[in-house]
Parts: C-alpha cells; structure tokens; sequence
C-alpha cells in the first residue's frame, strides 16, 4: 500500500462530503481514503451510517467488514490525516 507524501487537515476532511462537488474522503486510523467512486457510498452515506467527511477509525470495530474493505478499486488512498494545527 503506497501513501502518498500529502497531509489533509480534519478541516479538509471534513469538507470531504461529496457536496457541490467535492470528493468523498474518509479517514481510518490516520489514513485519508476518496471513496466517491464507490457503489456502497453513491448515496452519500454508507450502510444509513457513516457520512464521508469523517474519522471512521472508532466506527469500524463494529462493522461486518474488515479492513481489507479499504483494498477495493474503488477506494483510492489520497494522504494522512494531520491531526491538529
């Protein structure tokens, strides 16, 4: 898994949502994904729980899923989440 050398601010992440055209993003255990281009996201919110433009690290521990979801074609890696400042 190659990460690209690109920090993106919780303020970036949050605006991250899909809305007037930008890029769905979503965080996991400090790790930025873009998952706009995937099916189980078109809606905006994944599985009626989760809203892109998140942290979803804490989120995960219950889901059906592990974290190989996050090697899917459709989930891109765009960067680290800078914490703070």
């Amino acid at each position: 898994m190659s990460i690209p050398d690109v920090e993106i601010s919780e303020s970036e992440l949050k605006r991250g949502t899909g809305e007037r055209g930008t890029r769905k993003l979503i965080a996991h255990k400090g790790i930025v994904y873009d998952v706009t281009d995937c099916p189980r996201w078109r809606l905006d919110m994944h599985e009626n729980l989760h809203f892109p433009g998140q942290d979803l690290t804490d989120e995960l521990i219950e889901a059906p899923h592990k974290d190989d979801v996050f090697n899917r074609p459709c989930v891109k890696i765009v960067g680290r989440l800078k914490i703070g400042n």
